[in-house]
């Protein structure tokens, strides 16, 4: 390893560095868009889940339920803007007539942009970490559907901003119990009561549901009793 090392060239190491400085203007300008973009779009609820779930699913389907009753009630959508869960968000939204973004990403794989999107809402980040600051600025709640490493590495950013108070109190739901149950057996269990890793009470910042009617009674009710306003 340390001859490894020793035999980078520094010409090479110095245009790498370069390369990051210039780096800095398109991180800034994604920033730009983000924020000139989305400050116009209202009180939204972002919603998370898999690229790889299907129409007919059952968690597709009431994805759809979700968002549509959601967009009804006056919130827009927010979703990754790709296919499966973020799809049907935004189908949901656009049987409503409601609001419909979709913040999407340049990968390899499964990230394309689905049709339901509102066409001046639609963005396409290159950076993960300026992709969940648009997510977690103006979403003034937070749906979990069952999902893979994204889902997950979303989960994980909207908790640890909540448990800290990065930003005001909002709601936090994760949608199927017999998917989700499990995680939270293992955190209560092993980081709460096994390793004292979080505290007691960090878990009730997150509320597990199984039904459309459950969700949106929820978020009806935590906004008759809470002001909605801007994140951070």
């Amino acid at each position: 390893m340390k001859e490894q090392l020793n035999n980078i060239k520094m010409r090479d190491w110095t245009e790498t560095k370069a390369h990051s400085s210039w780096q800095i203007f398109k991180i800034m300008a994604e920033f730009v868009q983000g924020f000139e973009t989305l400050a116009k779009i209202g009180p939204c609820i972002s919603i998370f889940g898999s690229a790889r779930t299907k129409p007919g699913h059952k968690y597709y389907e009431l994805t759809v339920e979700i968002a549509k009753r959601l967009a009804e009630s006056g919130f827009g959508i927010i979703s990754g803007g790709g296919p499966g869960i973020m799809e049907a968000a935004n189908k949901g939204a656009s049987l409503a007539k409601g609001r419909s973004v979709g913040l999407n990403i340049d990968l390899p794989f499964e990230q394309t942009s689905n049709p339901y999107i509102d066409l001046e809402t639609s963005i396409k980040f290159d950076y993960f970490f300026v992709r969940k600051v648009m997510f977690t600025k103006y979403s003034q709640g937070f749906i979990m559907m069952p999902g893979g490493w994204g889902t997950m590495d979303e989960f994980f950013e909207v908790a640890t901003l909540i448990q800290t108070r990065k930003f005001t109190q909002t709601p936090m739901i994760c949608v199927g119990s017999a998917y989700w149950q499990g995680l939270f057996t293992w955190m209560r269990e092993v980081m709460q009561e096994g390793e004292h890793t979080i505290s007691p009470g960090d878990l009730e910042l997150i509320k597990i549901f199984d039904t459309a009617d459950e969700v949106v009674e929820y978020m009806s009710d935590f906004y008759t009793h809470n002001k909605l306003q801007p994140n951070f």
